[in-house]
């Protein structure tokens, strides 16, 4: 017999154990992961319902926050009200580092506190803890109500509960949550500064806004009053002792004055720079004379011992008048006597009165020359004393003016002390009225621009967006599982999944029954109840009839992987569908849990197919037609005879009922009848639809698959695993077995069509040319 009748059966089922993927499997199916999602939206909205309804739930238990908003506009500089600048301790260097510091300060514990005074916090049901909802649950105080009776000693070591709050907790408490409950932020890029509280009373949460505003306005104020008060305190105190340094520096140029007989710096000079020049312009003439002086006096000193007429040459000499008139003189008398001595004798008294003449004007020149040159000589001892006296005078004059100007430095660096005191108590005295003056002066720099008003709708929860966000969260983690269930899913719920994982032909998808017994399910097919079940029906019959075209399969092999999975039901709905065609016979081989004498009510005792094998019936005796459809039910087998474990038993002589006891289902299923008879049947019907026991449980199936033409497969969708298919397939691959094709049963169509898969078309848009 061939065991080959197709080449589905030749084809290894290494997929089996390792399953194979094409190269499509490497890129990501947008299609199959839209079908996942698709066949779990009910699922998935469930899922979404549920935590929608829970988030729901739990934001009716929270209390709703309103918040109040305060808008505050920052300036850097007050505008000077009068042309002189108030004083203040403004230290902010940059607008950014000054409106920093400005928000710093609306966050300061401070201004909190002074809010909690004034809106009495401390006392309002809203804030104050000892008027909150105390909790329900309190283990402690259950435990130490149950330790009253000393019934639990070790109750002794826990700690001690807290003792009850002060006033001073409480208001640390109430100035701490409002301050973790306020919100100060810039507003764009502006200097507006919005201030924001979030309480769950609407009114508090405006009003401790509000108060917030005026706190931090009613603050600055008070700094700005109490720094003039600080400077005009210091300015009193620094005022009495700048007038103290100017009285003392007063003294003490008036001291110097008296001590120095000086009126003032002009009256302290009593010769001026003017006048120093002048002597020194004298003592330069006086130097110059005298060295002229020096000079002649040099000449005619130097000539005082020698001829007259070389000391009358002398220039100083020569240039007196009288010198000059007495040498005319002389050269007068010379010249008459040079002309009498040639006129006249030695003896001529014309010659000798003009001799006498000669002698008289020469003596009266030596006389007037001596006389001159005396003169050059007191010249010159006076040019040398007026020298000496402008010297002295200059030197004097000097020393004069170098002491006063010494007098006159020391006079100004006291006359300037003073001043400068004067000055200083005077701008102190001036700035100190300014500041008294103006210590009562707006001076905040802030001013509200936007007060807050009552919130109308909370601000937290957003119900809305929560629901939302808790929505799309939900999908997500709906879609994610549905994701991580179809990955962990270790079932068949397609047809793809059957020719991808198994490699064998999917043959047909028989839908889910609903309702249905066990008997009408396997006369589904003949009722035509169900016109789905029935086209699938017709599928397989096709499937069997266009194979048996190329190679006969006459035996075709009905069996699963483990009970329940519908192969009773496919086996018998075959046959009757090949029953109006052609002659077919319906073989029950399912020794350990016959069904098919339970569907078609034959008696439990009718002999059938384990009977005509072990020899004890005729095959003609056996079996059984109904309608069109010969069957040959499973027989009546005794239970010693069934071994539940194969364990063979041989017969012993001292038990007679062994000799009516027939061999395991095992022994029946591998005699050489089975063979035998098969080949009987072969001549007599077309197709012989044997319903095998599942090929897990036992080895009936191996045992009877030897003897098949063909081995229908039957697996039912999502509920066999696949590792156990694939074992028990490659079992039957190893032993030969010719297996034609799966079955994939009771498929729920409904949700089969939800998720996209190609089982779920019209039963008419199948292909049933061999592949």
């Amino acid at each position: 017999m061939d065991n080959s009748p197709s080449t589905y059966v030749e084809r290894p089922l290494q997929a089996h154990l390792h399953p194979q993927h094409s190269e499509e499997s490497d890129t990501i199916d947008l299609l199959k992961l839209w079908r996942v999602i698709w066949y779990a939206k009910w699922n998935i909205a469930w899922f979404v319902v549920l935590c929608c309804a829970l988030a729901v739930a739990v934001l009716s238990f929270i209390t709703p926050q309103y918040l109040g908003s305060t808008t505050l506009l920052i300036k850097e500089k007050t505008p000077p009200v009068l042309t002189f600048q108030q004083v203040s301790d403004s230290g902010a260097s940059t607008t950014t580092d000054y409106l920093q510091t400005q928000q710093a300060l609306l966050q300061s514990r401070d201004l909190a506190e002074r809010v909690v005074k004034k809106l009495s916090l401390t006392t309002h049901p809203v804030t104050d803890p000892r008027q909150q909802t105390q909790a329900w649950f309190k283990p402690r105080q259950w435990l130490s109500d149950l330790n009253a009776g000393q019934w639990l000693p070790w109750l002794a070591y826990l700690p001690p509960e807290k003792p009850a709050p002060t006033e001073q907790d409480i208001f640390n408490d109430v100035t701490q949550n409002l301050m973790l409950h306020t919100t100060v932020k810039f507003v764009g890029k502006s200097q507006l500064i919005e201030i924001a509280v979030e309480l769950p009373d609407p009114d508090l949460a405006a009003a401790a806004a509000n108060a917030l505003a005026l706190g931090y306005i009613d603050s600055q104020l008070d700094t700005s009053l109490k720094s003039s008060q600080t400077t005009t305190n210091w300015m009193n105190t620094r005022l009495v002792e700048l007038r103290s340094n100017l009285r003392a520096a007063e003294d003490k140029l008036q001291a110097y004055r008296e001590e120095q007989g000086l009126v003032d710096v002009d009256g302290v000079a009593t010769i001026s720079a003017n006048e120093l020049q002048m002597t020194g312009n004298r003592m330069i003439d006086a130097r110059r004379n005298r060295a002229e002086a020096e000079s002649q006096f040099r000449q005619a000193q130097s000539l005082s011992n020698g001829d007259m007429s070389r000391l009358s040459s002398v220039p100083a000499v020569l240039s007196n008048p009288l010198i000059q008139q007495f040498q005319a003189e002389v050269a007068k008398a010379q010249a008459k006597v040079e002309e009498l001595s040639g006129r006249y004798g030695s003896k001529h008294p014309a010659l000798i009165s003009a001799q006498s003449e000669l002698r008289t004007a020469q003596t009266s020149l030596r006389l007037q020359v001596q006389q001159v040159v005396a003169g050059i000589e007191r010249q010159y001892q006076l040019a040398v004393a007026s020298e000496g006296a402008l010297q002295k005078s200059f030197n004097t004059n000097k020393a004069q003016i170098q002491n006063i100007s010494r007098k006159e430095f020391q006079l100004r660096e006291y006359q300037r002390e003073v001043d400068s005191s004067r000055a200083l108590y005077e701008t102190f005295v001036t700035r100190l009225k300014e500041t008294s003056a103006t210590s009562d002066m707006d001076s905040a720099k802030a001013r509200v621009v936007d007060p807050a008003i009552t919130p109308v709708e909370p601000s937290k929860p957003h119900k809305t967006l929560i629901v939302a966000i808790v929505a799309v969260v939900a999908s997500i983690i709906g879609v994610a599982l549905a994701f991580l269930f179809e990955t962990l899913s270790n079932t068949f719920r397609t047809d793809e999944s059957i020719e991808s994982i198994l490699n064998v032909p999917l043959l047909s998808v028989v839908p889910l029954v609903m309702k249905k017994s066990r008997r009408q399910l396997a006369r589904l097919f003949e009722d035509n109840d169900n016109p789905r079940f029935s086209e699938t029906i017709r599928n397989l019959r096709t499937w069997l009839m266009l194979q048996s075209t190329e190679a006969p399969s006459q035996v075709v092999l009905v069996t699963s992987t483990v009970p329940g999975e519908g192969k009773s039901t496919i086996a018998n709905n075959l046959a009757s569908s090949l029953a109006p065609l052609e002659r077919v016979l319906l073989i029950d081989a399912d020794l350990r849990q016959p069904t098919l004498s339970l569907n078609f009510d034959f008696p439990p005792d009718s002999p059938g197919f384990a009977n005509v094998i072990a020899g004890t019936a005729r095959l003609e005796d056996c079996i059984r037609t109904v309608g069109n459809l010969d069957m040959l039910p499973a027989g009546s087998v005794s239970p010693p005879a069934l071994d539940l474990f194969d364990t063979p038993r041989l017969p012993s002589p001292n038990d007679p009922l062994d000799t009516l006891r027939q061999p395991p289902a095992q022994d029946l299923l591998s005699s050489p009848r089975v063979a035998r008879m098969l080949d009987v049947l072969k001549s007599r019907y077309r197709h012989i639809v044997i319903d095998s026991p599942p090929a897990e449980m036992v080895s009936d199936a191996l045992l009877l698959a030897k003897h098949s033409d063909a081995v229908i497969y039957v697996v039912k969708a999502q509920s066999t695993p696949i590792d156990q298919v694939q074992k028990s397939l490659a079992m039957l691959q190893q032993n030969h077995a010719p297996v034609f094709g799966v079955v994939l049963n009771q498929v729920d169509l409904r949700k089969a069509r939800k998720y996209g898969n190609s089982h779920s078309r019209s039963f008419y848009d199948y292909d049933f040319a061999p592949r």
